[in-house]
């Protein structure tokens, strides 16, 4: 993901400056194919190529020359979840670098509480239920990414997430009534707007923008960073960062927001299922 926007914005300055593809890899000492990796994010760009093409490109901002060579560090930097590569999906490890850099997530979820959300033990019927090959050391390893991904809410500066959950989240029942009176207790205590807002979109709302699925929308601090949506499918997942599908999400998540519950009214309806659940 840094290596993405990093490029992106290397491909921006070369464009501005009129800089063939060509000329831009005889200045580093490559060749073509490895500027279209570096500008697709498929390849790293080290220090002293990013020094030597800010100069080609004529970039002499120091606040964007400092930008470009912490962005071109931070994507070289091994990150918490390399330890589990072994195991986690390629597209998985990339939702990681998308949720761990983001300033901002919106969130809609219409199945199931989600992972950021999660208690441990509904977590675990979560993984147990989807992953019925994995052995028992997987499955352990997978909840410690789980978990170990609730963290970012525990950093100097976390990140604000607002969550809409369909009123089907509440009353669909994963492990025991009592598991599941814990998860939406947990949903309770969380909940502390305006840095983590949970709502609930009602039964009673009837049709509602998010009927198409799930989705979520990360954005960044730095103004170079481009918002990306997640599209999560059966065994894959799509992300966007074209302005126009990414501006469609946006308009789509407010006009959930503007479906859903209040706060407080959401809080009252998780904790009436909760209690229903504990009887």
């Amino acid at each position: 993901m840094r290596r993405r926007r990093l490029g992106s914005e290397l491909k921006r300055l070369r464009e501005a400056a009129d800089v063939t593809m060509d000329q831009a890899a005889e200045r580093i000492g490559g060749d073509k194919s490895k500027i279209s990796r570096q500008e697709n994010g498929r390849q790293s760009v080290s220090k002293l190529e990013i020094e030597a093409l800010l100069i080609l490109y004529g970039v002499d901002d120091p606040r964007l020359q400092t930008a470009l060579t912490t962005m071109s560090r931070e994507s070289r930097r091994k990150s918490w979840w390399t330890q589990y590569s072994g195991i986690l999906p390629a597209l998985f490890q990339e939702r990681l670098s998308v949720e761990s850099d983001a300033a901002r997530m919106f969130v809609f979820q219409p199945l199931l509480v989600p992972g950021l959300l999660q208690t441990r033990e509904y977590a675990e019927e979560v993984i147990r239920s989807a992953g019925t090959s994995a052995s028992e050391e997987e499955i352990e390893s997978f909840l410690s990414v789980r978990m170990n991904r609730q963290e970012i809410f525990r950093k100097e500066n976390p990140p604000q997430y607002v969550c809409l959950l369909d009123e089907a989240v509440l009353r669909r029942v994963i492990g025991s009534p009592g598991m599941m009176a814990a998860q939406l207790q947990r949903l309770i205590e969380l909940n502390k707007p305006p840095r983590l807002s949970i709502q609930i979109v009602p039964f009673g709302q009837g049709w509602h923008a998010g009927l198409d699925g799930p989705f979520a929308i990360y954005s960044y601090p730095d103004p170079m960073d481009l918002d990306v949506v997640n599209l999560d499918y059966l065994d894959g997942a799509l992300y966007l960062e074209e302005d126009g599908p990414v501006d469609q999400y946006r308009l789509a998540f407010d006009q959930l927001r503007s479906s859903a519950l209040p706060s407080r009214q959401s809080m009252e309806l998780i904790a009436r299922v909760a209690k229903n659940l504990s009887t």
